[in-house]
């Protein structure tokens, strides 16, 4: 997208260099086992300033004092989990690359989250790239005046808070075979915290402890990675440890029914030029003439799961609790990225950290590339120059 930096890259690429940087990458780490992307993404000055503008639009709507009443059907009952705090400690927006009317790229939001990313992973990434690809400095995958020392200092203060490290804790269910256990230990490198499986807690009265060397550790923190969706048909698992739902002596990091409350459920609230329209399917009286030009998402589900792109009115009249779906104008992805045998999708994702008593402060990105119907990493396996990535913007 920046056509000088896109042009440099791809006469200065070898099989032999993505090698090397894939090797690089994963010095000192278990495999990898998702695709990582032959390029990082080039962003050019006018297309970041949209992108900063977008996430801003959206902040406002969160930081509406209504928001929490406005998003508490979000929350399913039998996931409500007690004592939530005033915010989110993590906002990450997803959009896609797409042209406006004028014939200029602009980002359109295609899903938000108020849960974890991989906030360490990326920083790992978009140094290797730089250094493996020796990318100049009049481009940063930092934003915001943010720098390697500044961005380790935030993420120190919003993961650890006043707390020492073996006090908190990276919770998933299985956590070191999750498939982005990468950004587990990349971030564990980073901030000296333990990485918890759910099954290594135990919980005595209302308080937490893990053990180490024999001993017990009470936790006083948890960064949390678990899903409730993912959980939702095991939840025998609980018992083993301590149910998220209960009373607890813990912080969260972030709590868990933020998940719920900034995520696809929001986006009929958000009225913009970046943001598709979306509405409830149970508020939906009469169906769009253009049906086809729709996508069907159910609110309660991640990674793409259960989207349906091609919809026929018998998809909708078949849906049981239509209270849980949405319908949203389909975003068409310009294929902006130029690979060496042509034009590739890109979707970039904005990452805010948020700290206790502060104000959301954006720091670093993602990116994932596709050729496939969809974007997720998972749906393009088959193709080359695409996968997980990174993107340098213009300084």
């Amino acid at each position: 997208m920046i056509p000088a930096q896109r042009q440099k890259y791809n006469q200065r690429f070898t099989a032999e260099k993505y090698q090397i940087f894939l090797n690089e990458l994963g010095l000192g780490y278990p495999e990898i086992p998702f695709r990582v992307a032959e390029t990082p993404i080039f962003v050019p000055q006018a297309l970041k300033e949209k992108l900063i503008a977008a996430g801003e639009e959206i902040i406002k709507l969160i930081k509406q004092p209504n928001f929490k009443a406005i998003t508490d059907k979000a929350i399913p009952v039998n996931w409500k989990v007690p004592n939530e705090n005033g915010q989110p400690h993590f906002l990450t927006f997803d959009f896609g690359i797409c042209k406006n009317d004028a014939g200029e790229l602009s980002p359109m939001l295609i899903e938000m989250q108020g849960f974890p990313s991989l906030y360490g992973f990326q920083h790992h990434l978009a140094k290797t790239f730089k250094t493996c690809f020796d990318i100049d400095d009049s481009v940063n995958y930092f934003l915001n005046g943010f720098n390697e020392e500044k961005y380790v200092e935030l993420l120190k203060e919003v993961i650890i808070g006043k707390h020492q490290p073996e006090e908190v804790a990276l919770m998933d269910v299985d956590a070191p075979n999750q498939k982005t256990a990468i950004d587990f230990f990349v971030t564990q490198k980073m901030l000296g915290i333990k990485i918890l499986a759910l099954a290594d807690i135990k919980k005595v009265g209302k308080q937490l402890f893990y053990e180490e060397n024999g001993k017990p550790i009470r936790l006083k923190r948890i960064y949390n990675r678990l899903i409730f969706d993912e959980v939702a048909d095991n939840t025998e698992i609980f018992k083993n440890s301590f149910d998220p739902r209960g009373e607890l002596d813990i912080e969260w990091v972030t709590h868990p029914n933020w998940f719920y409350r900034i995520s696809k459920y929001t986006m009929p609230f958000l009225k913009s030029e970046f943001v598709p329209e979306t509405r409830f399917l149970n508020e939906i009286e009469t169906l769009p003439a253009d049906l086809e030009n729709y996508v069907l998402k159910p609110l309660f589900s991640f990674a793409g799961m259960g989207v349906m792109i091609d919809v026929s009115p018998s998809d909708i009249t078949g849906i049981q609790d239509p209270e849980n779906w949405i319908l949203q104008r389909k975003v068409n992805y310009e294929p902006a990225v130029l690979s060496p045998d042509g034009g590739v999708k890109a979707e970039i994702r904005m990452m805010y950290l948020w700290p206790d008593g502060g104000e959301p402060q954006l720091c670093i990105n993602l990116a994932r590339l596709s050729r496939g119907k969809m974007i997720g990493v998972r749906y393009n396996a088959d193709f080359d120059w695409v996968g997980g990535t990174v993107a340098f913007m213009e300084v």
